[in-house]
């Protein structure tokens, strides 16, 4: 993989925008391009322009790809937002909005999708692909990813089975339960085909080669969901590894050599490329709630002011929006500050710790169902960039954490396109080469001790709520004196 002039393109098509980097196979980002995503907020409603993801991947792609020391491209992978999905004509084009991961307009369909016998949650990808079946008419299923690969290709290509898990294709069997999706009103010319990520999909074509600069010819990989990147990008590859990505919201991932199983439907487990397994969950807590209570604020600055308030004066719950998914089903939740705080730093602080006790709630109920989670713990994502925030997270989970020197999820994508198109044996061959630790944290005890009193009385809150079963909280609390890397 090294030394050939050979680079890989990662996309990834993140709820605030698209970013693309051009990585050598020993790791080297040649080059890195970004571009602005919004969306349509109102209520439970969360929906984008499918349209403007093809630009905004455009406009990342050439600005990865313009001025950079030359370089052929292998190829690339896209990835994209797990649970959104829209309806497109039988091309490719789109013939509805995208519907947003965190969208909430389809909780009946989600209920009577699990009445049929599905394990699904209500902001998963089926219930809203019933809902738009149900408001726009019968057409065919497409997943955020899928846009843009037809846009690459020049034709609609199969799906993944990362993001497909999320519209109810059963990965241990691999096949959709086509009579279950009938009764629902999706018939099975209205699936695509569903292939493993790192499958050949097609090469990019001379029209999205003008739009976007990238070579026309080069391979196009099939990729998988943000948090799978993620975990790709981390290097968290092993069997009892971990990977969070923290964005607007977090996602925790890990490898197992058999499935999780979570009979509430919070715990799921994604495919790996070579066939083992890739359990976790998406929280609905992030950095996107940092930026809704602070939208002109210097994340840097208050960082340094939140360390005088270890712990912070209150307690929060930093949903960024209604419903959570992990590490417990509520769809009634909602964002919680607890208390009055006595500052701006004060509530930064409690908004920071805040996901840090979710992140080792999380751990904690995942060790509850059994899950090996003695392995490293890799923090990537967006707000990884935050060295305070990095350090915050390893106290209050009481164990060491990694932090890659490239912490963008599309760096999963570029390793994936390296593996899919024959630049390294394995996945984790390639991730070796492709993946650099920049920072191993080492937790401090007095601090993990600190933060011990109000992870508990955050735990004693969601059981009261209704929120958290009490099993879950018991154990959360039994481990608390535990070494929660091992114990």
């Amino acid at each position: 993989m090294e030394g050939d002039g050979t680079a890989w393109l990662g996309i990834d098509l993140g709820t605030q925008g698209v970013r693309a980097l051009l990585v050598t196979g020993d790791g080297t980002v040649l080059g890195a391009g970004a571009a602005p995503l919004g969306g349509r907020r109102a209520g439970v409603r969360h929906e984008q322009d499918p349209a403007r993801w093809w630009d905004a991947v455009c406009d990342a792609s050439r600005a990865a790809l313009t001025g950079r020391p030359p370089a052929r491209i292998g190829g690339l992978a896209v990835c994209a937002t797990s649970g959104t999905v829209l309806l497109t004509d039988g091309s490719g084009r789109p013939l509805t909005p995208g519907l947003m991961y965190d969208d909430g307009r389809a909780a009946a369909q989600a209920g009577r999708a699990r009445e049929a016998g599905l394990r699904v949650q209500n902001g998963w990808g089926l219930p809203k692909a019933m809902w738009l079946v149900e408001e726009y008419g019968p057409a065919r299923l497409a997943h955020q990813a899928d846009v843009i690969v037809t846009h690459l290709v020049g034709h609609p290509a199969p799906t993944d089975s990362g993001h497909a898990l999320k519209t109810a294709y059963d990965l241990e069997h691999d096949t959709w339960p086509y009579a279950a999706l009938a009764g629902l009103g999706l018939t099975g010319d209205l699936l695509p085909e569903v292939v493993r990520p790192g499958s050949a999909l097609g090469t990019v074509h001379a029209e999205a080669a003008e739009r976007t600069g990238i070579p026309a010819g080069t391979p196009v990989i099939a990729g998988t969901t943000d948090g799978c990147a993620a975990q790709i990008a981390s290097g968290a590859l092993r069997e009892g590894s971990w990977n969070t990505v923290l964005g607007t919201t977090l996602v925790l991932k890990g490898v197992a050599a058999h499935p999780v199983r979570d009979d509430s439907g919070v715990v799921y487990n994604h495919r790996a490329p070579e066939g083992g397994w890739l359990p976790g969950g998406a929280s609905g807590v992030g950095a996107g709630a940092l930026r809704a209570a602070f939208p002109d604020a210097g994340p840097a600055a208050l960082d340094r002011a939140a360390a005088a308030h270890e712990p912070a004066s209150v307690l929060a719950y930093p949903l960024v929006s209604p419903g959570e998914r992990f590490p417990f089903l509520a769809p009634d939740a909602v964002p919680l500050v607890l208390g009055t705080p006595a500052s701006d730093a004060d509530l930064w602080a409690a908004l920071l710790q805040g996901v840090g006790f979710v992140e080792r709630l999380c751990l904690d109920y995942l060790h509850h169902l059994g899950a090996p989670v003695e392995g490293p713990l890799t923090l990537t994502g967006g707000a990884a960039r935050s060295p305070y925030w990095n350090q915050l997270r390893a106290d209050i989970l009481g164990r060491p954490a990694r932090v890659p020197e490239q912490t963008e999820t599309a760096l999963g994508m570029a390793v994936l396109a390296a593996y899919g198109t024959g630049g390294a044996a394995t996945l984790a061959d390639a991730a070796a080469h492709m993946v650099r630790v920049r920072t191993v944290l080492t937790p401090r005890p007095a601090r993990t001790a600190r933060f011990a009193e109000p992870y508990a009385r955050l735990v004693g809150v969601l059981e009261e709520r209704g929120w958290l079963p009490a099993s879950v909280g018991a154990h959360a609390r039994a481990r608390l004196d535990l070494d929660t890397a091992g114990s």
